[in-house]
């Protein structure tokens, strides 16, 4: 029974978080459906969404529920984009994105969470020009992949860089050129751990054991807000 109950918490959490998430790419599908208009075709944000919506097996329905609420001007109207800068413990650098229909409720809560976790909400710019807006692709390593041929799709499909690491291959693109890699590596059928637009840091802090337990509590704490969609940081 012990075992049995454990399971079950754990899939409750599990189901907990995946309907956070969904509700989270529910709104931004919306914001871009509303935006750029409902064809992911001529939307390259839609598009991006809608894919990284897929990635986390969120259904059909859900996505054009979504993209109909942007599009036919409900839900999607009242949200706007507002991104919050300040250092996480230790110096970190940090950069959180939301999408809020209650701005003042939404600076309170990230302010409250960093100021808990050993923080501090800094001015507009305050860490930015740390960071650059890239597209990140990483493929895991296994067998099947030639390394040299998926260097050769890349680059040929204008991507800025590839690294290789221990267990994975990592691509970087422009942010304009984002979606014509993506587009030629799933050509070629590969599989991505993850493919999206980032905020990549020009270098990394370090930071010690306490601090880096903080910085756990505070990026979960983040997590769990509905009205925020990304956080980057430059912890190593």
């Amino acid at each position: 029974m012990g075992r049995l109950h454990t399971i079950e918490n754990r899939k409750g959490k599990q189901d907990a978080k995946r309907a956070k998430i969904f509700t989270k790419y529910a709104r931004l599908i919306a914001v871009a459906a509303r935006d750029g208009g409902a064809d992911p075709e001529y939307n390259a944000a839609l598009k991006n969404a809608i894919d990284k919506a897929k990635s986390e097996n969120m259904p059909n329905d859900n996505i054009d529920r979504a993209i109909k609420k942007g599009a036919g001007g409900g839900e999607g109207d009242n949200y706007e984009s507002i991104v919050y800068e300040g250092y996480g413990p230790g110096g970190v650098a940090m950069i959180v994105e939301t999408l809020t229909d209650n701005k003042n409720r939404t600076a309170g809560n990230v302010r409250h969470y960093f100021d808990k976790n050993g923080g501090n909400l800094g001015t507009t710019g305050c860490v930015s020009f740390m960071f650059e807006r890239k597209g990140e692709i990483i493929i895991e390593k296994n067998d099947s992949i030639n390394e040299d041929e998926l260097m050769e799709v890349s680059l040929e499909a204008n991507a800025q860089d590839f690294v290789t690491e221990e267990d994975c291959y990592v691509i970087y693109t422009d942010a304009a050129d984002f979606l014509e890699v993506k587009k030629a590596l799933e050509g070629k059928n590969y599989e991505f751990v993850s493919a999206d637009v980032k905020l990549i840091p020009a270098n990394y802090t370090t930071i010690d054991e306490s601090n880096e337990k903080m910085m756990e509590k505070l990026l979960d704490s983040l997590e769990d807000d509905d009205d925020i969609q990304n956080v980057f940081h430059n912890a190593k």
